[in-house]
């Protein structure tokens, strides 16, 4: 039977395990559009897409860029997805230097322009 000290171990390397895939994600290759899509304020979001509603696109969108990052999904993947999440979507990325530069789009003014 193994002892406690060898449990103990096993969990703590499955922990840290579970918080380097965490942080993997927030260092992978999409991080920059990562980091802005958190950064955006519900004022930033309600000036590129008034709609409340449109925060499920908003939603969809941050989790399909932070599976793209955590998977090492390819920038052409990772646009027909977000093309695929509809115009609202694609107005919230083109509003978000990162995006414009991933995804080869024209950016928009962003919201604190």
């Amino acid at each position: 039977m193994p002892d406690k000290d060898s449990a103990r171990r096993r969990y703590r390397e499955r922990v840290r395990r579970a918080l380097d895939r965490a942080d993997e994600e927030f260092r992978g290759l999409y991080a920059e559009a990562i980091a802005a899509l958190h950064s955006l304020t519900p004022e930033d979001l309600a000036a590129i897409t008034p709609d409340p509603g449109d925060l499920a696109a908003f939603e969809q969108l941050r989790a399909v860029v932070e599976e793209a990052s955590r998977a090492n999904t390819s920038q052409a993947e990772l646009r027909r997805r977000i093309e695929a999440l509809g115009d609202v979507a694609l107005r919230i990325a083109r509003a978000l230097p990162p995006f414009a530069a991933l995804l080869g789009i024209a950016a928009a003014p962003g919201p604190s322009e």
